[in-house]
């Protein structure tokens, strides 16, 4: 396929027009190439992830973290500079969508309403003037759910052991949440004026679990946006059905770990 067909393709769903005007979605790397025919999907292009997508025979990347926000220089030996040397000595375009899919909460970054089945959705910050195109969103559950059934559930759909759970205690029972992939921190007053029950979300800075205005579960920043990008991946599939899509699952870069201190009277 041609390689502007395939941008065309992502950027029916991942507008580039609505994307943050800090944001760099849209093609990070480009290539000589002119068709392609087996796309890799991903969370972040690490050195990892790229060299995964190499081995699989991949010639068109698709991020949704930008290789990076600010211009530098390759001038030290760092992941940055890897990434650049694979891509460029490969000749592999990269394109991240990262904003401009965020807005989209009728499609991929809408999973999770879709998944919880949530009713009367509203989005808790507008870009854009089309329906429910925004950061973030809030609906009704079809019936309340006692708290840790509810809590529970979003894990396992988040595909997390643990999470971290801030603010008011929740109610006994959930009736309407509110969720932003990635770091929604900023979002929280809105969620709350929503009259969400719990806000699901990543990266809650200690400060602002300091004082929050309801229940929010930090599931990292990781989880919901991988679940993201598959879902992305799987809609790209249908919308080119003439190119291979494989996604290339990545992991979190916090990993838990445990401890063993002997408590002493010094």
């Amino acid at each position: 396929m041609l390689v502007t067909d395939v941008v065309a393709a992502i950027e029916k769903t991942a507008n580039p027009a609505l994307a943050a005007a800090w944001d760099k979605s849209g093609l990070q790397v480009a290539s000589t190439r002119t068709e392609v025919f087996r796309m890799a999907v991903m969370l972040d292009a690490t050195p990892r992830s790229i060299k995964a997508a190499l081995a699989a025979g991949a010639d068109f990347l698709l991020a949704h973290h930008p290789l990076a926000l600010e211009p530098r220089l390759p001038d030290r030996l760092d992941a940055w500079r890897e990434c650049l040397a694979l891509l460029l000595a490969a000749n592999l375009p990269l394109y991240a969508a990262h904003t401009s899919l965020d807005v989209n909460i009728p499609g991929p970054a809408g999973w999770l309403a879709r998944a919880l089945d949530l009713r009367n959705l509203q989005v808790l910050e507008h870009v854009g003037t089309e329906p429910l195109r925004g950061y973030g969103a809030c609906g009704d559950l079809p019936e309340s759910e006692p708290a840790a059934t509810c809590i529970d559930r979003i894990m396992e759909l988040a595909g997390i052991r643990e999470a971290q759970l801030c603010g008011p205690a929740p109610a006994r029972r959930i009736e309407r949440i509110a969720f932003c992939g990635g770091s929604g921190g900023s979002l929280m007053q809105l969620a709350a004026g929503l009259g969400a029950n719990l806000y699901i979300t990543g990266d809650i800075k200690y400060h602002t679990a300091l004082d929050t205005p309801l229940p929010v579960l930090d599931v990292g920043h990781h989880s919901l946006e991988e679940k993201m990008m598959r879902h992305f991946a799987l809609l790209l599939g249908e919308e080119l059905p003439k190119m291979e899509i494989i996604f290339v699952p990545t992991s979190s870069p916090f990993r838990t770990i445990a401890g063993k201190r002997e408590m002493t009277n010094e």
